[in-house]
């Protein structure tokens, strides 16, 4: 009969401190990785809306190839492919935020760009008419608005995307997914060290989720996104 033993998990510090870092380690690089993904986003939102074909093209390639090749081939392309390319070698922990930074800007474009399909044209009329030029207009007018539209998909994609973090650890990241892994090689408890795993998740999931409830008073306090739009 299977027998639970837990214990084995949490007497050793060792395995304490590598859960703990773990979960830091995957917090960082998608927190970081989302900002910069985020930003990046918006220019390719943008550019996509363009009539350029020289800004719009290339944008949809890139979005395209981004979200129809998985995760872990573009991290591995980052990771060993471009410093053969360039001849030099950073760091994976670099390697990790650029390639999560690079497919968390392709999901997040396509969410910002139906923000900004939809917002009701007399939003840019009405700044227009109080003197805002392009650039102030789509700054404090278009993009809030567009925001405050696709905000719960936001928070849903990243959320998703925080959980596909566990890919890194194929590169050698030690991410959450990595700690468990070393803890169930040596153990050999590989139920109740994925059942932790799986706790942590949910938990940091639900934690993210309650976070974005309540930033999302502070910054759309007109709406009510905690729940859905009002």
């Amino acid at each position: 009969m299977f027998e639970f033993r837990f214990y084995e998990i949490w007497r050793e510090s060792e395995y304490i401190e590598r859960l703990i870092n773990g979960v830091f380690t995957s917090f960082w690089l998608t927190v970081l990785g989302s900002v910069v993904g985020f930003a990046f986003a918006i220019l390719l939102a943008v550019s996509r809306r363009s009539h350029l074909g020289v800004l719009s093209w290339p944008a949809a390639i890139y979005v395209e190839v981004v979200r129809n090749t998985p995760l872990i081939v573009q991290l591995f392309f980052v990771a060993f492919g471009l410093p053969l390319l360039f001849d030099y070698r950073w760091p994976f922990e670099w390697s990790a935020l650029l390639a999560l930074a690079l497919n968390f800007s392709a999901y997040y474009s396509e969410i910002i760009r139906a923000g900004l399909a939809n917002l009701d044209p007399g939003q840019r009329e009405s700044a227009s008419a109080l003197g805002l030029t392009r650039p102030q207009c789509f700054a404090l007018v278009v993009l809030p608005q567009s925001l405050c539209k696709v905000y719960p998909s936001l928070v849903s994609q990243f959320i998703f995307l925080f959980l596909t973090t566990g890919i890194i650890s194929e590169i050698g990241i030690e991410e959450l997914t990595w700690s468990g892994r070393f803890i169930a090689d040596r153990t050999f408890r590989d139920f109740e060290v994925y059942l932790v795993l799986t706790l942590l998740y949910v938990l940091l999931a639900i934690s993210f989720r309650g976070f974005f409830a309540l930033m999302a008073r502070r910054i759309f306090p007109w709406q009510n996104l905690a729940g859905g739009r009002t």
